[in-house]
């Protein structure tokens, strides 16, 4: 986890920014179950009313009013009141706003009173000793009833003590009960005046404006977040990408063979992908959860519902259920980029071995080869989904029985009168979102040991040094001469892990003008030592000169400018036949592509096709035999003009025909520079300067064919097993 975050750190900025619009889009997500509440209990319960203190007021319900208040209070209610109209209404100061703490403590209790004199005044006129809702004209009865009893002397005092006493017997939940009746006398109020519809209407478009203005913002930002997220994750995938196949490149054989090539590309392609997905997980996700779930928690506390017990019994709950999935998925988790793996590899050797296949009539065998890595893939991933799958109803039941626990204390509390509906609707919201945070971390937390491990895989291919690199303080090749010289001093070499040396003191040098070939029976280490020279591999004792300067202390880059190699198997790459020709460097002409292709014995079968030198090249070759193919191997090396030609058996797909031609044209070609055959073919090295035979690793024989032939049993051996008699004495009277 750490190797992801240390991705996500090269995007410092664009990670802040995240995290910063995603503080304001849980601002807005925390604030809207507050904006449901105010809807539910104040603009539809309430009429809009928000406040006891009303905005307008007949002058009569005022006078009412002021009476049963205090002469402190009565003094404040007149200074913030304008003068009544012409229809005898007062309006509420706009300046009020500082005052306003004061003036609902001054109309909170007088309200009640006055609405509860209203109430009493309707069920008297309706007979009956029941509770019925009083109308604008027992509020103005009450209302004169009250302003008539102002007249006289000690009204207000003897309705103050009167008040003073029957509130002091009152307890708790009569009184909060009580409280909400402060807020209908102002509705009854609105409607004497007619404007109790506008201003229900009112209040509920000014919260529904800013409701869908929150929702909007909402939105906005998380189109933000995700563009962000997605830039972010997607630069992290090209950056690891970029990363791998650089460090890939630069890799020796050993590194390759070390990892396997299905690894790399496994790592390359689905790690990389399950990192850049996690990365946008975390950012929009992880990020948001706990600023999501503290946030509701916040809210929660600061009411005083009395259900706060119940979100720390579903947290409890859902920790546990987390607990328990991880224990159970995680090891799978890590098994998983293995038999990923293992399914690549196998593929690929199917794929690409599909003619052997066919040939050996496998195909069953190879079936079920796949099929079994396949199947152990199936299986993981099935644990894991089900795994996942079985978590989701877990999820569902805490979250419906936390639903439950709160509608079932919080229908008491509202009975009790200490809860409000719309209080219950949101605090039912924030617990969900509350769960909601910690499912999504859930989710995450599943998720995120297998990016684990692909980061960590990813990480191994990036740390991994090439055992072949450049030197510190890099050598230049002469320009005396001797620059095309290759010479090998006692040179051993070891594959790595191996308990025996593949070369032994192989000591011999190679001029320029002259061919040096190298023979010898299958595995004793031609290739081996051809690959020495570009260094592919370093070798583990001795010393490889060029122009006598060790080849690890020059730059690969100029030892390989000075090199033509031609690989044992043709390798050609998508493209065009010209492409493929210049792919040498951008100083190949096409004059030196149709020279090269004319040495290679290739001109006749290029000038054959309709496109000629644009005719394109499939993958890997596939579209041209193995003969034009290892043809236009050579034109390739040909065409870059190196000092020093290497073909590492490259001549053993050709026929007699066209392997005489093409190294009689190839001799004029490489006049002047030095030429080392890897051959299998006595008739390919006959006329060579200096032939090598090699015999398990280490040299038994050196000179020209006749001198070998006269000294080197191993040589008469290899030259008797693919020539006859008559061919021997000739090729002996030529010499």
């Amino acid at each position: 986890m750490i190797k992801i975050f240390k991705q996500l750190g090269r995007h410092w900025a664009a990670c802040i920014a995240v995290v910063a619009l995603l503080f304001v889009q849980a601002y807005c997500d925390l604030s809207l179950p507050d904006y449901t509440s105010k809807i539910v209990d104040i603009g539809i319960q309430q009429g809009g009313i928000e406040s006891p203190v009303p905005e307008t007021v007949r002058d009569t319900t005022l006078q009412a009013l002021e009476l049963l208040m205090s002469e402190q209070d009565a003094a404040l209610a007149e200074q913030w009141y304008s003068a009544p109209d012409a229809d005898g209404v007062r309006t509420l100061s706009h300046d009020a706003t500082a005052a306003m703490s004061e003036l609902e403590n001054a109309f909170a209790t007088p309200d009640i009173v006055l609405y509860m004199a209203a109430a009493k005044n309707a069920a008297t006129a309706a007979g009956t000793a029941d509770a019925v809702t009083p109308t604008a004209y027992d509020l103005d009865a009450v209302a004169t009833q009250f302003v008539a009893m102002s007249q006289a002397p000690g009204a207000r005092e003897m309705l103050q003590s009167q008040l003073a006493a029957a509130l002091a017997s009152l307890d708790d939940s009569v009184a909060g009960s009580l409280s909400s009746q402060a807020m209908l006398l102002v509705a009854l109020e609105y409607e004497a005046q007619g404007i109790a519809h506008d201003v229900q209407m009112g209040y509920l478009l000014r919260t529904g404006g800013r409701m869908l203005a929150l929702t909007l913002l909402m939105v906005a930002v998380a189109i933000a977040v995700g563009f962000i997220a997605s830039r972010v994750s997607a630069a992290i995938g090209r950056d690891l990408r970029r990363d791998v196949f650089r460090t890939v490149v630069g890799y020796s054989n050993a590194e390759i063979e070390k990892f396997s090539t299905a690894s790399l590309i496994t790592r390359t392609t689905n790690d990389i992908q399950q990192v850049q997905f996690v990365c946008v997980i975390l950012l929009r996700m992880v990020a948001y959860a706990p600023i999501l779930g503290i946030g509701g928690i916040l809210h929660v506390a600061g009411g005083n519902t009395g259900l706060t017990w119940i979100i720390f019994v579903a947290v409890a709950a859902l920790l546990l259920l987390i607990a328990v999935l991880m224990n159970v998925a995680m090891p799978k988790f890590k098994q998983m980029q293995t038999l990923v793996d293992r399914l690549n590899l196998v593929s690929r050797e199917i794929l690409t071995g599909i003619m052997p296949i066919r040939a050996f009539s496998r195909e069953a065998f190879e079936e079920k080869r796949f099929d079994r890595a396949n199947t152990d893939l199936m299986r993981t991933q099935l644990f894991t989904n089900r795994t996942m799958v079985a978590m989701m109803p877990f999820m569902t039941l805490i979250m419906n029985g936390t639903s439950l626990l709160i509608v079932w204390f919080g229908g008491k509390a509202m009975d009790m009168g200490t809860m409000q509906v719309g209080e219950m609707i949101a605090f039912i919201t924030y617990t969900m979102q509350i769960v909601m945070s910690f499912l999504m971390l859930s989710m995450v937390a599943v998720m995120l040991p297998r990016a684990g491990v692909a980061a960590d895989r990813i990480d191994e291919v990036v740390t991994t040094h090439a055992t072949i690199h450049d030197p510190a303080s890099p050598k230049s090749l002469p320009e005396n001469g001797t620059e095309g010289v290759v010479a090998f001093n006692d040179v051993s070499f070891r594959y790595p892990g191996s308990e025996e040396d593949a070369l032994e003191h192989i000591s011999f040098t190679a001029r320029p003008g002259e061919t040096t070939a190298i023979i010898g029976s299958t595995g004793c280490g031609k290739s081996t030592l051809l690959n020495l020279i570009p260094r592919f591999y370093d070798a583990t004792a001795g010393s490889v000169t060029i122009g006598g300067v060790d080849v690890r202390e020059l730059t690969q880059a100029q030892l390989h400018d000075c090199l033509g190699y031609v690989p044992q198997k043709g390798v050609l790459f998508s493209g065009t036949i010209d492409s493929n020709l210049k792919f040498g460097g951008d100083h190949i002409t096409d004059a030196d592509v149709q020279k090269a292709a004319e040495i290679a014995q290739a001109a006749e079968f290029i000038s054959a096709k309709a496109e000629g030198f644009a005719s394109p090249i499939a993958q890997g070759g596939s579209n041209v035999s193995g003969g034009q193919k290892q043809r236009l191997s050579i034109a390739r090396a040909i065409a870059k003009h190196p000092q020093i030609y290497l073909f590492d058996d490259s001549f053993s797909a050709l026929d007699y025909k066209t392997d005489v031609a093409l190294r009689r044209a190839l001799k004029a070609e490489t006049g002047s520079a030095t030429v080392i055959i890897v051959a299998q073919r006595i008739s390919t090295v006959l006329h060579a300067n200096q032939i090598i035979v090699l015999d398990e690793g280490r040299i038994v024989g050196k000179g020209t064919h006749a001198q070998l032939m006269e000294s080197c049993p191993e040589y008469r051996e290899i030259a008797r097993s693919q020539l006859s008699q008559k061919e021997l004495n000739l090729q002996k009277e030529d010499a």
